[in-house]
């Protein structure tokens, strides 16, 4: 069999792995390898997120000779290589470093939370902007904006496990990808319609609800279907379960 290649607009499970450098040292910034990341002392996934990753070639998750990189592997190939800050997340702009008074820093939301501190690498949101405290004197709180990568070397490692174009998996890919994760989600696909069944415990979830226009027009997207439907079903519980409900909130301890 032929290798596969791939293009901008695939969509396709990678594994990878970005190394950042900085002061002659380098520390992981995110992988999809469990071993990495044991390796590594690295908590910044969970567990069961640990596994090749969906990914939309060319949307732009990654800077663009990252992106350029991926494109130029097949199915199952892999590469590494380091790119300069300039070809990575940008160099530093000292004029993205800016002071502010206590007063002001004291007075925002997340500082005015129960045991909020004020340290070096706090993360303040102010004026609108996110940035990172760099110190902190007596009077005064000095804030970076710069990204956190910016200025820094970065290595990464990627590797294309498997192309994805079976239609249901493509809806399912796409709902991980913007959703987080599509465990529990069913699809069914017909001359009709796709129809997306979510699971109960996603009904109430605001990321779920913030993510559904975007998993809508991907989906439009990559499989053209010409309805698509979106299914909250509520299953009315038997009596054994509404007994053992009742029977658990009898138990339950008084506050």
């Amino acid at each position: 069999m032929p290798e596969q290649t791939i293009g901008g607009g695939d969509l396709v499970r990678i594994d990878y792995e970005v190394w950042a450098e900085s002061g002659g040292k380098s520390e992981i910034v995110d992988t999809t390898s469990a071993e990495v990341a044991q390796g590594a002392n690295w908590t910044g996934r969970k567990a069961e997120d640990l596994v090749p990753q969906p990914y939309e070639v060319g949307r732009g998750r990654f800077p663009p000779a990252m992106e350029k990189l991926i494109e130029s592997l097949k199915v199952g190939a892999t590469a590494e290589q380091e790119f300069a800050p300039n070809e990575a997340y940008g160099e530093r702009d000292p004029k993205l470093i800016e002071l502010f008074s206590i007063r002001e820093v004291s007075r925002l939301p997340e500082m005015r939370k129960e045991g909020a501190s004020l340290d070096i690498g706090t993360v303040l949101n102010i004026r609108g902007r996110k940035g990172r405290v760099l110190n902190v004197t007596p009077g005064r709180v000095r804030v970076d904006f710069n990204p956190d990568l910016a200025g820094k070397k970065i290595k990464v490692k990627f590797t294309v496990r498997e192309k994805i174009t079976d239609p249901s998996q493509v809806a399912l890919a796409i709902v991980e990808m913007e959703y987080g994760h599509s465990k529990d989600f069913k699809v069914d696909i017909s001359k009709e319609a796709l129809t997306l069944t979510i699971p109960d415990r996603m009904k109430f979830d605001l990321n779920w609800h913030a993510s559904k226009s975007s998993v809508v027009e991907l989906v439009r997207k990559h499989l053209k279907p010409s309805s698509i439907r979106l299914v909250e079903e509520y299953k009315t519980p038997s009596a054994k379960e509404e007994s053992a409900t009742e029977e658990s909130s009898e138990k339950a301890p008084e506050a």
